[in-house]
């Protein structure tokens, strides 16, 4: 096994990585902006390094500055959480070229899905089910126009090089599209320093469902089930929940199947996600993306399967077997992530503010994932992401009931927050019947 790891990443997921790596006796390195010196994280691990100031691209997308820390500290591999660099091909390049274990995917499967319509194209070969859209960028307006006609309105405009929900617009004539397209491709060029914009098919009524997978240190690529995704605002995912309330055994059977092809495709390694479009009116489904690293929402996977998503990262990475047996997974009992975020609970915009109480819930089937403590500052620099709330139980119901009761347990004061939101959400009737979609939080505003 890995002996030192160092997490370039922040928040809870460092925080949760470093504890995983001090249960398996790794040496945890944190490294950290001047910004969160005083966060959990930091204190937790065993050595931490400052590695800049607040602002990302000097201390967190500082690939120079991480090395040297790796470097200074001796680490022996770097684990890159989600966000920052996570799917940076280059870094994970850098990283190996510098002698150090890279615990994600290789560089090539990066690169690979990093690009949304190479992405679609290497999908639809290996027979996993695409979407109508473009095979190639739409070259300009008058290109998107005449795609847009082919496929049907509404269309999706999606930034090809985008993630996280960011870069997507819909136009439902060709009056919007004209709009659209030149935000988008504005928006692209800006953000991820590539305006190539492809055009997709646009389903009103639609869930969103992905599926864990995981490249086996041997060659093999399993799934470890599906997530529903589908409460959703700005196309950002606030809750997920597994199994899937919409997937009957014969769909999870098809999803599954899918997600592997996916995965060999690309000769994955380590954790990856294969999201998916899933039209409840026809139960058909289709590839959006594949995020290369490891999830906001991987721990409902971790309860439904019994398993510890980052020691299994760890261990392919070190070229181990996992510690479960690929061809004995099942599902036992439903989990529900709530994402706990530093926004105000009606419109959505973040509230950073200094943290004055601080009170997780506690009890069976109730786990708290949080980056901060009372007196931590929640700074706007970064994600307003402040903790995930996971609750279990043995049927949805009873995963939904401990939602309830943790969430009016969990005190927080200071920055806004969206607990109020869940709060609604948990006695919405379309939420708890399971039959909703990706509108359900605009229909609840």
């Amino acid at each position: 096994m890995i002996e030192s790891l160092l997490v370039a990443n922040r928040g809870e997921i460092a925080r949760r990585i470093i504890r995983t790596a001090k249960r398996l006796g790794i040496r945890a390195i944190a490294v950290h902006s001047e910004a969160d010196a005083g966060l959990p994280f930091v204190t937790e691990a065993d050595e931490a390094v400052c590695v800049g100031p607040a602002n990302p691209a000097q201390s967190y997308r500082n690939v120079a500055a991480i090395l040297a820390a790796a470097k200074s500290t001796g680490a022996q591999a770097i684990h890159p959480g989600y966000g920052f660099l996570s799917e940076n091909a280059d870094f994970a390049r850098t990283v190996e070229a510098s002698g150090l274990i890279w615990v994600g995917p290789g560089a090539d499967a990066i690169t690979a899905m990093g690009d949304k319509i190479n992405a679609r194209n290497l999908m639809a070969a290996a027979g996993v089910p695409v979407a109508p859209g473009t095979t190639d960028p739409a070259a300009d307006l008058d290109a998107a126009v005449a795609a847009a006609a082919e496929i049907g309105y509404p269309v999706m405009v999606k930034a090809a090089a985008g993630g996280g929900g960011m870069g997507m617009s819909v136009a439902t004539d060709e009056a919007a599209l004209r709009t659209e397209y030149d935000k988008v491709r504005s928006f692209a060029e800006r953000m991820f320093g590539d305006g190539s914009v492809l055009i997709e098919r646009y389903f009103p009524r639609v869930r969103h469902v992905e599926v864990q997978i995981l490249g086996l240190a041997d060659g093999r690529v399993v799934a470890l089930g599906e997530r529903e995704c589908s409460v959703q605002r700005r196309n950002q995912k606030l809750v997920e929940e597994s199994p899937s309330p919409a997937v009957s055994p014969e769909l999870r059977e098809r999803f599954l199947a899918a997600a592997v092809r996916a995965g060999e495709a690309v000769n994955y390694r380590n954790a990856g996600t294969v999201e998916c479009l899933l039209d409840p009116s026809t139960q058909e489904f289709f590839f959006l993306e594949m995020n290369t690293r490891l999830q906001v929402e991987h721990p409902v996977t971790e309860y439904v399967y019994g398993v510890d998503l980052v020691e299994e990262q760890l261990r392919v990475a070190a070229g181990l077997a996992p510690t479960f047996d690929p061809d004995a997974l099942a599902p036992h009992g439903h989990a529900i992530e709530l994402r706990i975020n530093a926004e105000d609970p009606k419109r959505f915009l973040p509230g950073p503010g200094a943290i004055t109480t601080w009170n997780e819930p506690a009890g069976a089937g109730v786990r708290v994932d949080s980056g901060y403590v009372a007196g931590n500052p929640v700074t706007p620099f970064y994600d307003s992401l402040m903790a995930k709330l996971i609750v279990s139980g043995a049927t949805r119901e009873e995963a939904v009931e401990r939602a309830k009761a943790a969430v009016a347990q969990f005190e927080i004061a200071g920055p806004k927050n969206n607990l109020p939101f869940f709060a609604e959400l948990l006695e919405n009737p379309e939420f708890l019947s399971g039959d909703y979609d990706t509108g359900i939080v605009s229909r609840m505003r």
